[in-house]
């Protein structure tokens, strides 16, 4: 492999870079997006049991805030929630909006940057090919005014020019499917959070009209 890639020339540094970076951002994603960090269970159910009796210690919310990123969203609307327990359904909802578009954000950290990389591969590894291409039949070019053309040195010149668009193409389709993967995950995550919150906020108002 090491062989093929300095064979390759220069052109194709930029996609052993991108294959790391991507790498980094797949592995990053997959800790980060576990059900256990993001949407546990029985999380729902237990913020509803600890606030049948009305607001709970600071000390709760913070620690719910903390567990998780559904945690951080129920936190939002039951911080307000504390400080006027007689705020109305739409400011709590409003409450949860705003800690949802912030936990929404975190969620698609990275993803962007994975996408770009998945587009961008295959035309640096064609870029690659054609600075090969061009070296490879300028140099022909010249042997050939010396009368020293040789087909064998020319079809192995394309075949290492060809190498960049072979490893663009390694690069990319992973990193697609891989985006493809995670962004799919976090819109189920996303629409996981806006059903809780909003279950979750009605349940504080009707604690709110006993």
């Amino acid at each position: 492999m090491l062989s093929i890639i300095q064979a390759a020339g220069w052109p194709i540094w930029p996609l052993v870079l991108c294959s790391v970076l991507a790498l980094a951002i797949a592995i990053e994603r997959a800790v980060s997006l576990r059900a256990v960090k993001v949407a546990p269970a029985t999380l729902l159910d237990e913020a509803i049991a600890v606030t049948r009796n009305g607001p709970p210690t600071p000390e709760v919310v913070e620690q719910l805030e903390k567990s998780s990123a559904l945690g951080e969203v129920l936190a939002g609307p039951l911080r307000a929630w504390r400080a006027n327990p007689q705020m109305s359904l739409e400011d709590l909802h409003a409450a949860a909006e705003v800690t949802g578009r912030v936990v929404a954000h975190r969620l698609e950290r990275y993803l962007s940057a994975l996408a770009t990389i998945a587009s961008a591969a295959p035309l640096l590894g064609l870029l690659g090919t054609v600075i090969g291409m061009i070296e490879i039949f300028g140099s022909q070019g010249t042997g050939a005014v010396a009368g020293a053309t040789n087909p064998l040195q020319l079809a192995h010149g394309i075949s290492v020019a060809l190498y960049n668009t072979a490893f663009g193409l390694i690069v990319a389709i992973p990193s697609l499917i891989l985006w493809r993967y995670f962004r799919a995950r976090v819109d189920e995550y996303l629409l996981t959070l806006e059903v809780a919150a909003d279950r979750f906020v009605r349940h504080l108002d009707a604690l709110r009209r006993r």
